[in-house]
């Protein structure tokens, strides 16, 4: 169902609908219109992005309203001629909708007037302007005799993606910290349109962030079965919604090992370490690939969950949960652990809800930011999902909610593989779709919540119902800054535990 709400085409997550049905509306309207919705401390915009059609350019804004489960359309657009083109910023009224507006002037140089730094964020190939050199980025400055500056990267040690990050320190004291991203810039949006294939897209929809394999091909599957019009049973939602949670788990128990790396805790990082190792091969055996690449496809599954992967899964969790609940009953009360993670890296409620943090950046300061709740897809439709919340905000409260959401998502598993409902009515899995028909003139809109938090894939049709625009979004365009954030007024040294206890992504970023 969808309606209009002050001037907007409010949808629900998933769904597809013609692209004449969302109000255009004069910029000043528009920009007036974006405010007052996000007064609301329930409204946060989940995208905001910008794709040329037939001479104009036309803007797209997607406001998700946890109070209604509602996503609220609008868009206005701009003629493409010569001359320099201008807007008022929403930034400045905004924090949150810095990143949006950014990328709108990096790739087709809107000025956005009042906007406190326009400054690029992934450096694209065909980017508006080709004098903008990635050497040559605008880090903040500060003249002083007393400071100086510490650069680390893009390249690193060991086996990491590159990015750069730019200390500002007093002695060892860091001051600031700005990341700069983009190094990689892969092209996925393009390749999205260029590749006419369903396997092709689903495949490079698998490679968008690899320990997010299931998200983000979630995401893109709920995209291409809207603009379809493919309805899936009960069953494969249930089957979803079980990886989903299995890849949270994993990552998360993964994630847990490589914090008490970082404070030399040996124990932990083996045992976590080891206790990982059987959840990615219960995903291999289910699928052919321990991070779930080949398990969700279009309108269907080539792997349905059998009765006899079902027992497994079951005695998989009887067994891991005895054993990391043992594990982590050491690590979450080992004072030499909890004093290095305690008050370290705090972002506040006010600064999380500035920035726009999704998922766990912001669930540990008490934002309560969760797709499966305020948005429920899959089976998070049948059985609600109560999200976890912490408030302090610091690398102790990342560290304790991997613990807290591995415990509900094996909860929330098994409350699905209870529900027999699930797997009596259907027998298996429908098989995947091979070639769709999407609608012509559409746009549809998908948001997942990945273990890193929310995800939002969008994608837009011409009349022959061909893709014009994809727009992709993972959850780490937001909680980067989150991450420099946490840093002020902290020794230098304090940045490995911060950045892991964030893990954010860099591929999922640079797009």
């Amino acid at each position: 169902m969808t309606k209009d709400i002050e001037n907007t085409l409010e949808i629900k997550n998933g769904q597809a609908v013609n692209l004449s049905e969302i109000p255009v509306l004069e910029y000043q309207e528009f920009h007036a219109l974006v405010l007052d919705l996000l007064q609301a401390e329930d409204v946060h915009c989940v995208n905001y992005y910008a794709f040329p059609h037939n001479d104009i350019l036309r803007f797209i804004c997607c406001l998700a309203d946890d109070r209604t489960q509602g996503i609220y359309l609008l868009s206005h657009i701009m003629a493409t001629g010569g001359g320099l083109l201008k807007l008022e910023s929403l930034t400045k009224y905004i924090d949150a909708l810095h990143i949006y507006e950014r990328e709108i002037w990096e790739n087709f140089g809107i000025e956005f007037e009042g906007h406190p730094w326009l400054k690029p964020v992934r450096f694209p190939h065909d980017r508006y302007n080709g004098d903008l050199k990635v050497n040559d980025y605008p880090f903040y400055k500060v003249e002083s005799e007393e400071l100086h500056e510490v650069g680390v990267g893009p390249i690193h040690a060991g086996v990491i993606e590159p990015g750069h990050f730019r200390f500002t320190c007093n002695g060892e004291m860091v001051l600031h910290l700005e990341i700069q991203l983009g190094w990689q810039h892969r092209g996925v949006e393009r390749l999205l349109l260029e590749k006419p294939k369903l396997l092709q897209r689903t495949i490079l929809a698998e490679s968008i962030a690899g320990d997010t394999t299931i998200g983000h091909t979630l995401a893109f599957a709920r995209v291409m079965e809207g603009l379809s019009g493919i309805s899936v049973n009960s069953r494969l939602d249930a089957e979803r919604a079980i990886a989903l949670e299995l890849e949270r788990i994993a990552i998360h128990t993964g994630d847990i090992s490589a914090l008490c790396t970082d404070v030399a805790y040996q124990l932990g990082t083996a045992v976590f370490g080891a206790l990982r190792t059987p959840l990615i091969n219960y995903t291999q055996d289910w699928c052919g690939n321990r991070f779930g690449k080949g398990l969700i496809r279009t309108g269907g599954s080539h792997y349905s969950l059998t009765d006899e992967l079902i027992q497994r899964l079951r005695n998989l969790l009887d067994d891991f949960e005895w054993r990391f609940k043992e594990m982590a009953d050491k690590a979450y009360s080992l004072v030499s652990v909890e004093n290095r993670f305690d008050e370290i890296g705090t972002v506040t409620n006010r600064q999380a809800k500035l920035i726009g943090t999704v998922g766990m950046a912001a669930r540990m300061s008490g934002v309560k930011r969760d797709i499966r709740h305020s948005h429920p897809f899959a089976s998070f439709s049948d059985i609600p999902y109560v999200p976890v919340m912490l408030e302090k905000g610091d690398v102790y409260a990342r560290y304790y909610l991997r613990r807290l959401e591995i415990e509900e998502s094996i909860n929330y598993i098994r409350k699905v593989l209870d529900n027999k409902r699930y797997f009596l009515s259907e027998a298996t899995s429908p098989v995947p779709e091979t070639n769709l028909n999407l609608s012509p003139v559409s746009i549809s809109v998908s948001m997942v919540e990945g273990w890193r938090g929310e995800i939002c894939h969008c994608a837009v049709t011409d009349e022959q119902g061909k893709i014009i625009h994809y727009k992709v979004k993972d959850p780490s365009m937001h909680n980067w800054k989150a991450l420099e954030l946490s840093l002020r007024d902290l020794e230098i040294s304090d940045f490995p535990i911060n950045n892991k206890s964030y893990n954010l992504s860099y591929c999922g970023y640079d797009l």
